[in-house]
């Protein structure tokens, strides 16, 4: 009995749908702010609330989402996100309040939050090893992909907006995509969180989690359609070692031997903010604008840098089982480093309007999309026992999603204070520790099963 790539495919890419949701759900707002201000007549207080919202729900989500997905399971964690996904579409399409939206919001954060955790996590414990890696950065992958098709979806439905007089519309929707057009594009959700509730219908249970539950039978079962009767007879040998043990406490990754990879887990998502993304982000379409490129409006602008993002993170896709993590994250790393020091010292002489700034930008951009934007999830999904695995990822996407706060509170101040050249430097300074870290700390793991990994730390 043979596996089933097909089927293991399917389960990935079904999966990678709360990446999807969870790219397009914290870009979609991009494109609706301005109506929403206009809508509510919002302070700047309300502003930032409303900006901020969704991601505290993150922090509440993530922080829940180790505990639930080691106790009642992945697939519930995942449809319990996707639930909270339809929810918050349908919640802030249809607020007839701010306080409405607010709440939709939030539920919106809790879903990002569940999935950032639990669909890297699922997807490390059915892929085998020798595209384990692969499989885990289509999650990345389908995260840029979500964030593309909400710029683009926005786009859209603002065109659609301003051609109106030529459809004939039914009432209800030429109220949420003409009269009051951010309704429709937070709308749009609905559309891909009922595919992904669905889908989740379909996917096995992580078998892993099931032999941690000992339901034996149904955990090969599904290892032997997906590796195959001979590669999953093995996979359960070494599941039952790694299973003897039975601890599972959060104190187990402060031993000598888990501390190690505690450390990394939480240092590489932290790294991954702190390494200039949001200011690259931010500065996109000034950037674009300034180097000559005829971008009218700030959302095909978005567009541009969207999709470069998802092609270059193709390259990671396409070679972290082969190349490996390591020398593919050192890699990025160099030159993310040298790409925002370049970038910086382009601000820094006044070359705004040189085509070398927007060079610059989109070498950062592509070392950030092949290594440190993917391999962190690749890494984090890896390196953790089996019987602690949610809970100890989620302290590691909760350390993101901390940073990623800190980040974006410290960007606008730096920007203020010091300007774009010694913001794009204070970065450029981060990557250079990340480097070092990965290069003394970050140990191989391509083509290693997850039991052969955490054998590493004993």
């Amino acid at each position: 009995m043979k596996g089933n790539t097909f089927y293991l495919v399917l389960i990935t890419l079904i999966a990678a749908t709360g990446g999807f949701l969870f790219g397009f759900d914290m870009a979609v707002i991009s494109g609706a702010l301005t109506f929403v201000q206009d809508q509510f007549n919002l302070t700047a207080v309300q502003e930032g609330w409303f900006v901020s919202s969704a991601l505290i729900g993150c922090i509440i989500g993530v922080s829940a989402s180790g505990e639930f997905s080691d106790r009642l399971g992945r697939r519930s964690a995942m449809k319990t996100a996707a639930f909270l996904f339809f929810l918050s579409a349908v919640g802030t399409a249809a607020a007839p309040s701010f306080e409405w939206l607010i709440t939709a919001r939030l539920l919106g954060g809790v879903g990002v939050g569940i999935a950032s955790n639990v669909v890297p996590l699922y997807i490390s414990e059915i892929a085998p090893p020798h595209i384990r890696g692969r499989l885990v950065t289509f999650y990345q992958l389908a995260i840029t992909v979500g964030i593309l098709f909400a710029y683009i979806s926005n786009a859209v439905v603002l065109n659609l907006t301003e051609t109106a007089g030529s459809y004939n519309m039914w009432a209800f929707l030429e109220f949420i995509f003409v009269d009051e057009v951010w309704r429709g594009m937070f709308g749009i959700e609905t559309v891909p969180a009922l595919l992904f509730l669905g889908g989740i219908f379909m996917i096995p249970e992580s078998p892993r989690w099931l032999y941690n539950q000992n339901r034996e039978g149904e955990g090969r079962s599904v290892l032997e359609r997906i590796m195959g009767r001979e590669k999953a007879q093995q996979s359960e040998k070494e599941i039952h070692q790694t299973l003897q043990e039975k601890d599972g406490s959060y104190r187990e990754l402060f031993k000598p031997g888990l501390r190690k990879a505690l450390i990394i887990g939480i240092l590489l998502p932290v790294f991954s903010q702190f390494s200039g993304i949001n200011a690259i982000i931010y500065y996109g379409p000034r950037i674009l604008n300034e180097a000559g490129m005829e971008v009218n409006n700030a959302l095909i602008s978005q567009i541009l840098l969207g999709f470069a993002n998802m092609i270059f993170t193709f390259i990671a896709v396409w070679k972290v089982d082969s190349l490996g993590r390591r020398p593919l994250y050192l890699f990025g790393t160099a030159g993310a480093t040298i790409s925002l020091l370049l970038t910086g010292y382009f601000f820094y002489i006044g070359a705004t309007g040189s085509v070398f700034l927007l060079i610059s930008v989109i070498a950062f951009l592509a070392c950030f999309a092949f290594s440190i934007g993917p391999l962190k999830f690749v890494i984090a999904s890896e390196i953790f026992p089996n019987r602690i695995r949610g809970r100890a990822l989620a302290l590691s996407i909760m350390a993101m999603w901390i940073s990623d706060t800190i980040v974006g509170q410290l960007t606008p101040m730096l920007l203020s204070a010091g300007g774009a050249s010694t913001t794009f430097w204070f970065f450029a300074v981060f990557c250079v520790i990340a480097f070092w870290f990965i290069y003394k700390m970050v140990p191989e793991t391509k083509g290693k099963s997850l039991e052969e990994i955490q054998k590493m730390w004993q």
